[in-house]
């Protein structure tokens, strides 16, 4: 697998510093000359190694390695464009490619990855042959457009280092996401080929819709003629058929639907151009969609491309969208005729029939929210909300397009209305939660969790627990009672369960994730456990709710009692799980208790009754004060108050808010009451993006505002709060807007002029397009000819785009749309021939050009597999491995050697002198064992003779008996020669005692036995040595 190793620098250059080897010898040879010539050799040595080791690791020396192992990833394309035949026969090839190609002796890898609006991989690059798949396993997003680029990008990821590199894609060319050819080149720079297998297209007669041209904006009145263009596409048999069907278009404003024509008609051209002429009645946004219904189905195959959509925008009377509950409607009718009559075009919603995209937005210079919960609805059969979404299009129509919204007060608006902690807050001047402690505005909550036995039962209770989180203010106390091994528990808090949400808000949530409720026995134990801990919770509002299926023991009299007694309501929702859904306990516990009881049949429904019942805990932000509130003028000078003079009528009561702490906030009305400035502001305003938010924190209607109504300062207040909300008005300059959708691309073009007709150059001008995934997308709009400015973005995916254009930061926005009927993918093209040239022509660095293989056809297949992908012709896979480090850790030992040598002198005979002693006593071995055994009989004999001395002494310390007597046997002797000694006295010249004698005679012995012992002892010594 590796053929070749070297040896390599990362800064070559420094290698110049070796011209200090030499140097290094010749200083040496007389600084070191004073250490003798062993030594010095060896300093000059090991000096010379560490300096030449630093210079290799300066040098970033490396280990180098090649490969001829080879990695070739298979790219397939796997969108619509592509027919599912053609899908089937990619990964065939794919697969029996790599069982004929890939060599296994040299460990080749390969890989596979799919691509349509994402890409994804299906098999990372292995060192086997592709599994035998049937069908995609991975998720390469939706198919409805082709990302080629993406896929580049990824496989040149997945790729390692250790291996010549390929590409092989199977595409049919067309992109319309990314850039390929850019990535392309990278891929060519760092190495990497690339082979591609075209897909033609089935030649099959097709029908698509290319557009519907309606004017940006219209008058009011005006007739228009709508276009509708088809195209026609035949087969090579019959290039020009006939394909009868019939069009159909229809115009939408909101919820309403008009037939604009539904005929029969013949597509006898490539190009068919159909009139649709018709008549603008209203000020309204308009949607247009054309559809070609064809007779024969097997005249069209792809259906997706048979729709297209327009929009436009009638121009008219100021005109505003005035939303009531549905639950308490006629409030507000005072303020909508108040409205007409000055002008202002109302169009009355209730909040179970509201406005259902951005398009239809467009229509209204402002919307009001009259007194609306977010949730509304006592049963399940009249619940209603405004959702996440719709107030995203509520948002995005203010900061993006200029439209104004102004929220009402009443009993369930702003925070008493659930709007709490919602994108709608961050759009209005004040917060909807207090924060200030002096204003009492908290409520309880708890809650108790049974519903595990219905369908994804976990599940909907983390949502719906969250959706009540939601909608409870800082301040507020929550608190979830759930059952498990231990019994009824709460979900957190302890023994008390109930805690303020405001810097527990996190934990709570993570802990409603986490939630796995039982099955509860019964309902008592979760009754007594809630009373206890609600009773002690120091909150204005008590509310309590309860989910389950009603199958635990039935709640006794006396625990309910205790709830009524403390005005706590009982809320329960009943949910199927034993058949019968509706269960009379929980039907009797809300009525009991005073709380509501709804009857579930579908689980989406449960977020929104949690949310409305925990509305309840927020009723303390309602403030109604005995003999009401008197509006304070603060900015009289505002445009809302612009010709009121003197005191305005009494308000009966509002919602209590906090006003943000911004200094674009203006709060030209306050209340006399609280004292709390903060929390006292009856109207406030500011401008939001483009557009201008306001709230007016009492209603306008008969329960607070009532003093108001027929007052000559009704109509005028409340007319020209609307109208400061509202779109500002154009101006007298011209502008001319169109877009087009082109080859994936929306195209702006804007043309500009003023009153006089002369071009409008140099302007500041930008653009947003926000989409069906409301997410707004910044364009650039670059001038390109006098007077006229041209800007494009990309659309993900299809539907209806709302653009604001903003000529300068002094000049009015303008609003306008554009439809992208279908995905790009679905429009009738042969195979991108250009592209997929570009791609295998692209030469990687040090390697052969690609190759553009025949084309994928069933009845080729074997002609195709003849191409080997796993061929010579891509640079060998060079591997690095830094190894300085190393290099510079032996430089570091010899370093410690060479300070060791020139410092240290060692007598380096020392060695050969202990070798000679070793081998010495290795000889003499066997001599010392015959000296050592000598020497154990010297002291066995000496041990003898010390005894017979002392025995002698003992002898001759006694008196000596007469000779003659004693001895009557003269030729007889004892041991220490008494004859001698007997011979000797009668040969003496003079007598001698006889103890003198046998004394001398005594210590003879002892002298001749001691100097043999110190004789032996000298020679025994002698011989160790």
């Amino acid at each position: 697998m590796f053929s070749d190793f070297q040896v390599g620098f990362e800064y070559p250059w420094m290698l110049v510093l070796l011209v200090l080897v030499p140097i290094t010898w010749w200083l040496g040879s007389q600084s070191l000359s004073g250490l003798g010539n062993t030594r010095r050799l060896l300093a000059l040595i090991f000096r010379s190694l560490v300096l030449l080791l630093m210079i290799l690791a300066l040098a970033g020396i490396q280990w180098i390695w090649t490969s001829d192992r080879q990695t070739v990833i298979y790219l397939l394309d796997q969108s619509d464009s592509i027919p599912i035949a053609k899908r089937q026969l990619m990964l065939r090839f794919a697969i029996d490619s790599v069982k004929k190609h890939r060599r296994e002796k040299r460990f080749d890898r390969a890989g596979l990855i799919l691509f349509g609006r994402e890409a994804s991989i299906e098999v990372p690059p292995l060192d086997e042959n592709l599994p035998p798949l049937s069908r995609p396993e991975s998720n390469f997003g939706k198919p409805d457009a082709t990302n080629l680029e993406g896929a580049l990008k990824l496989a040149a990821a997945s790729f390692l280092e250790d291996s010549a590199k390929r590409i092989v894609v199977l595409t049919d060319g067309i992109q319309t996401l990314g850039t390929a050819e850019t990535a392309a080149k990278r891929l060519s720079e760092t190495g990497i080929g690339i082979d591609v297998v075209p897909i033609r297209l089935d030649n099959n007669a097709e029908v698509m819709v290319e557009k519907i041209d309606v004017p940006g904006y219209v008058q009011q009145g005006q007739t228009v003629d709508a276009r509708v263009v088809i195209n026609r596409f035949g087969t090579a048999e019959n290039p020009s058929p006939e394909i009868p069907g019939r069009v159909r278009v229809v115009r939408r404003i909101g919820s309403q639907t008009e037939v604009l024509a539904d005929s029969p008609y013949i597509l006898d051209r490539d190009i068919n151009v159909i009139p649709v002429p018709h008549k603008i009645d209203q000020t309204a946004g308009y949607t247009y969609e054309a559809e070609f219904i064809p007779d024969v189905l097997t005249d069209d195959t792809i259906t997706q491309n048979n729709r297209a959509t327009a929009f436009t925008y009638a121009r008219g009377k100021s005109r505003v969208m005035l939303i009531e509950d549905a639950n308490n409607l006629g409030n507000f009718e005072p303020l909508a005729d108040a409205l007409r009559k000055n002008d202002i075009v109302v169009d009355l919603r209730t909040t179970n029939n509201l406005f259902s995209s951005l398009v239809e937005l467009q229509s209204y210079d402002s919307v009001i929210l009259a007194g609306v919960p977010r949730t509304s609805g006592e049963s399940m059969d009249k619940i209603s909300s405004i959702s996440d979404q719709q107030m995203e299009m509520m948002v995005q129509s203010s900061r993006q397009f200029g439209m104004g919204i102004l929220m009402l007060g009443g009993p369930e608006a702003f925070g008493a209305g659930g709007w709490s902690n919602t994108k709608l807050e961050e759009a209005m001047p004040v917060n909807f939660t207090i924060k200030n402690t002096k204003v009492e505005a908290v409520g309880a909550l708890a809650m108790v969790m049974h519903a595990s036995e219905m369908p994804e039962g976990n599940h909907w209770q983390k949502v719906i627990g969250k959706s009540a989180l939601e909608s409870l203010g800082p301040g507020d106390y929550c608190g979830v009672i759930k059952y498990d091994a231990t019994g009824d528990t709460w979900l957190w808090g302890g023994s008390d369960g109930m805690l303020k949400v405001g810097d527990h808000s996190r934990m709570m949530r993570s802990r409603l994730s986490q939630m796995i409720p039982g099955d509860m026995p019964d309902f008592d134990s979760s009754l007594k456990l809630a009373i206890r801990s609600l009773k002690n919770v120091p909150a204005a509002i008590k509310h309590m709710i309860i989910i389950s299926d009603g199958d635990p023991t039935s709640a006794s009299a006396q625990v309910l009692s205790e709830f009524t007694k403390n005005q706590i309501k009982i809320s329960t929702v009943a949910v199927g799980s034993h058949g019968t859904v509706g269960t009379a306990e929980l039907n009797r516990i809300a009525k009991v208790t005073g709380g509501n009881y709804y009857v579930v049949t579908n689980a989406a429904a449960l977020p929104k009754i949690f949310m409305r019942e925990a509305r309840r805990v927020a009723r303390p932000v309602i403030f109604e004060p005995e003999g009401g509130v008197q509006p304070l003028v603060r900015l009289p000078n505002h445009e809302i108050l612009s010709g009121i003079q003197g005191d305005l009528p009494r308000l009966r009561g509002f919602v209590l808010t906090e006003t943000k702490d911004s200094p674009l906030v203006e709060v030209p009305l306050l209340a006399s009451k609280p004292a709390e400035p903060e929390n006292a502001s009856l109207l406030a305003t500011w401008n939001y993006g483009l557009g201008r938010t306001a709230v007016f924190t009492s209603d306008a209607g008969k329960r607070w505002a009532s003093d108001w109504i027929g007052s000559p300062y009704y109509d005028q207040f409340f007319s020209q709060l609307v109208r400061w909300t509202m779109r500002t008005q154009r101006n007298d300059d011209k502008y001319n807007i169109a877009t087009q959708v082109k080859d994936g691309r929306v195209q702006i073009i804007v043309n500009a002029s003023d009153s006089e007709d002369k071009f409008l150059n140099f302007l500041d001008m930008n653009a947003t397009a926000v989409g069906p995934d409301l997410v707004p997308k910044s364009i650039s709009m670059r001038q390109q000819a006098p007077g006229r400015y041209i800007g494009e973005f990309t659309p993900e995916e299809a539907g209806s785009y709302m653009l604001s254009i903003v000529p300068g930061s002094d000049r009015q926005i303008f609003t306008t749309g554009v439809n992208v009927p279908f995905s790009d993918e679905y429009r009738i093209r042969q195979a991108n021939m250009r592209l997929i040239e570009q791609l295998a022509n692209s030469t990687p660095r040090g390697g052969q050009t690609g190759k553009v293989l025949p084309e994928l056809n069933d009845s080729d297949m074997e002609e195709l597999l003849r191409f080997d992908t796993y061929r010579p012709g891509l640079p060998p896979a060079r591997s690095l491995k830094d190894i300085w480090p190393l290099v510079v850790l032996l430089g570091a030992s010899l370093f410690l050697a060479d300070v060791f040598i020139r410092r240290v002198a060692v007598d380096f005979g020392w060695p050969l002198r202990k070798l000679a002693a070793f081998m010495s006593q290795i000889k003499t071995s066997e001599v010392d064992l015959a000296r050592q055994k000598s020497l154990e009989r010297l002291r066995s004999s000496k041990s003898q003779v010390s005894n017979d001395l002392e025995k002698q002494r003992s002898s001759t310390s006694m008196e000596l008996p007469d000779p003659l007597e004693s001895n009557p046997n003269p030729s007889s002797s004892d041991a220490f020669g008494t004859a001698d000694f007997k011979g000797a006295e009668s040969k003496s010249s003079g007598p001698a005692p006889s103890d003198s004698l046998a004394k001398s005679k005594s210590n003879s012995d002892n002298e001749d036995y001691t100097s043999r012992l110190l004789e032996a002892k000298r020679k025994a010594k002698k011989n160790q040595n």
